[in-house]
């Protein structure tokens, strides 16, 4: 199962799917965050659904919207948008601890990792709002060695996953926080076929990515269109060669209309690299069908199944 902002669909049902993006982005600390009213609302309904539209018309029917609570996250926004284009929307629970941790309330600082998985498994549970429940946790670290919150958030993610089968997609980008954040589901007896590495296509050490998909974490390569395309040919190569092509997720991390930014002076990124770039070279490359669509249907379905994964 799969669940959408309208609700829950066959993991079958989702189809191709980019599996990190952004439709709104609110970058202000969780104690600025602006509020989003029904004006605000119509606006960056106006300015994305255009986005929407054209990955629709390309053959995608499923869309990951990443951004946590705290962030930018607004249901309402997305049910509205799903329900004009068609597509699975799939929004998430979560907190997100990059950005030196900005993005967690500081009433919330003190909590325990339990404290934290109840609030998440609560919205799992009961709904967002307005009957909408989320489809994975998306949380986030800081680089290098975990501090004191990051561990928190993961630990609470990972008692959050036992108790919803909600995968965790957790932004990384360098080896030693993506290492320390396997380590801990390792140590909660949670397998890491529940854990995605966000941004995993910015570890430079082609060996840590390796050791993860190894021990069983899903990869994502997702700044696709954001570097060179040769770069991500050559990561999907070695990866086809090592043999762990199961394992990797592919998508852009674009978008996004950034709220407190007038709508006229918005910079939107479509979401439309990988259809219009990537997929030529893979096919100039010789690399078939059947990898293409493990790329961009099956591994997705297979990581964001909601079900519990223990170790």
């Amino acid at each position: 199962m799969i669940m959408t902002v309208r609700g829950a669909v066959d993991r079958k049902e989702i189809g191709k799917s980019l599996v990190h993006e952004h439709i709104l982005v609110d970058f202000s600390s969780a104690e600025e965050q602006i509020v989003i009213d029904d004006n605000l609302r119509n606006d960056i309904v106006e300015v994305m659904l255009p986005y929407l539209v054209e990955i629709k018309e390309l053959g995608y029917n499923s869309f990951f919207e990443c951004t946590p609570k705290y962030v930018g996250r607004d249901v309402k926004i997305l049910r509205i948008l799903s329900e004009k284009t068609g597509l699975n929307i799939i929004t998430n629970t979560g907190f997100y601890g990059a950005g030196e941790d900005k993005h967690v309330p500081k009433k919330y600082r003190q909590l325990s990792p339990e404290d934290f998985a109840e609030m998440w498994i609560n919205e799992w549970k009961n709904s967002i709002e307005d009957g909408i429940k989320p489809g994975f946790i998306k949380t986030a670290v800081n680089p290098g060695p975990l501090n004191d919150i990051d561990e928190k958030l993961i630990r609470a993610s990972a008692f959050a996953h036992l108790e919803t089968g909600l995968t965790v997609a957790c932004h990384t980008g360098e080896k030693q926080c993506a290492l320390e954040v396997a380590k801990i589901f390792e140590e909660e007896k949670v397998d890491l076929s529940a854990l995605i590495i966000v941004h995993a296509d910015a570890i430079e050490d082609f060996d840590v990515h390796l050791e993860l998909l190894d021990r069983g974490a899903f990869l994502e390569y997702d700044s696709v269109g954001g570097r060179p395309i040769e770069y991500h040919l050559n990561l999907i190569e070695r990866v086809i060669k090592e043999g762990f092509i199961d394992r990797i997720l592919i998508s852009h991390d674009a978008g996004w209309f950034t709220v407190g930014k007038p709508k006229e002076s918005q910079n939107i990124r479509p979401y439309t690299d990988i259809s219009y770039k990537l997929i030529p070279k893979l096919v100039e490359r010789n690399i078939g069908e059947d990898i293409i669509n493990r790329l961009l249907v099956d591994n997705p379905g297979e990581a964001f199944d909601i079900k519990v994964r223990r170790r």
